[in-house]
């Protein structure tokens, strides 16, 4: 009996657990849409990649469609599918500067759009193919250019909020990053995005905060966002120290490298994989880290000499020759003889790729128009010959004036 009431029993609890589940799925699936469409505020910098889910469709609909407008009701709108739910784009296939129909891809009913661009603020519904919307949201992509660094290091602090009346504009920091290096002294940051509080706001998008949403979301009245334009982007930086992961070596590594040491010297062994590149002199170079994301924490190594965003960030000094800009990218501008060497990048505090570059002095090199250093040369010399070709004509001109009006002095004996 003890045995038969044990098994009732677990199959009752087994019954419950099952239709508890079921009854969920179903309670899931029957919540419906909203009758009135909002749209959620969500704000990113420049060069970053973000998903949009679509959390609310009919059960019916197999495939969506999302749809982009710059402003609401306007008549121009991007349709951002292949009409059949198929993954159109990978990020590492994406360039820079390209158009955001080449720039998204569809997974699972979710938008991602990658290396996202101020042009790209606007509003993104999620429907179907005859226009029905289910979900919507009001994207702010904000510019990196005027971004201002703060260095904890040195006792600076961020930017204090504004008030202007009941408009109140301040800076929402993310979370900190990992300290970018390992073993060493390295840096961590975070980066703010402007975001503003104000009471006249539109009440179609929902807000995390009562009456706060991103400087650039579409809630905000024109004449509100031209006072909030001014306050850029933040970088708050900060010096870390974390020590490294020991990582075991496999063993017919291990033998191998014993078996050398014993023939003779043990050859130097890249820790990291390891490109080769070869660099004119005097022309400019840009090196990505592999696999890096603007949010992420890159840092930037020559052989021993350590890149800190301190000196080295985009903007610190002017004159700058080597910097790195706000989307982790290591620029060298005029490269000289001494730039060579071999370049680490870590990210997210692991050293994963290296650059061994050389420069060289002599060589032909084919001049092409793709090249910015040539198209720079080609424009100053059409504007100096503009330039003389003006000034020739204006000599003319004032000769054959005086001339006609005889108001020229007569040199003549």
């Amino acid at each position: 009996m003890n045995l038969a009431h044990t098994t009732v029993l677990l199959w009752v609890w087994g019954s419950l657990q099952a239709f508890e589940i079921v009854e969920k799925e179903n309670i899931f699936q029957r919540t419906p849409c909203p009758a009135f469409l909002m749209f959620d505020n969500a704000a990113y910098l420049a060069d970053m990649s973000f998903e949009l889910p679509c959390h609310c469709k009919p059960e019916e609909v197999s495939a969506v469609v999302w749809y982009y407008q710059k402003h609401l009701g306007s008549s121009h709108t991007k349709v951002l599918t292949d009409f059949d739910g198929r993954v159109l784009t990978e990020e590492s296939q994406v360039h820079v500067g390209s158009d955001m129909l080449v720039r998204f891809s569809i997974r699972m009913f979710s938008l991602l759009v990658f290396r996202a661009q101020p042009e790209d603020s606007g509003l993104y519904f999620c429907g179907t193919r005859k226009g029905d919307y289910f979900y919507a949201y009001d994207v702010d992509i904000q510019s990196g250019e005027g971004m201002v660094a703060t260095f904890k290091d040195q006792g600076q602090e961020p930017f204090a909020d504004e008030h202007h009346g009941s408009l109140h504009i301040f800076t929402t920091f993310w979370e900190w990053t990992p300290c970018d290096r390992c073993g060493v002294r390295g840096e961590q940051w975070r980066i703010g995005l402007c975001y503003l509080q104000s009471p006249g706001l539109s009440p179609r998008y929902r807000k995390t905060l009562p009456e706060v949403v991103s400087c650039g979301s579409q809630a905000v009245p024109r004449k509100l966002r031209a006072q909030a334009r001014e306050h850029s982007p933040e970088l708050l930086v900060q010096s870390c120290v974390v020590p490294c992961e020991k990582k075991k070596v496999g063993e017919g590594v291990m033998a191998i490298l014993s078996y050398v040491s014993k023939v003779g010297s043990r050859p130097w062994l890249p820790q990291v994989p390891i490109q080769f590149h070869q660099q004119r002199l005097g022309h400019g170079l840009i090196i990505s880290c592999p696999g890096a994301r603007p949010e992420h924490a890159v840092a930037w190594d020559k052989d021993r000499e350590y890149f800190y965003r301190t000196q080295y960030l985009r903007g610190v000094n002017r004159s700058m020759r080597v910097f790195i800009d706000h989307g982790n990218h290591l620029h060298i501008r005029f490269t000289q003889l001494s730039d060579r060497g071999i370049y680490y990048c870590w990210r997210q505090g692991v050293r994963v790729a290296g650059l061994r570059l050389g420069v060289m002095s002599r060589g032909r090199y084919r001049a092409s128009f793709s090249d910015p250093e040539t198209r720079s040369a080609v424009e100053l010399t059409l504007v100096g010959y503009l330039f003389i070709t003006a000034v020739f004509v204006t000599i003319h001109l004032c000769r054959c004036c005086c001339y006609l009006f005889r108001c020229c002095p007569n040199f003549s004996p």
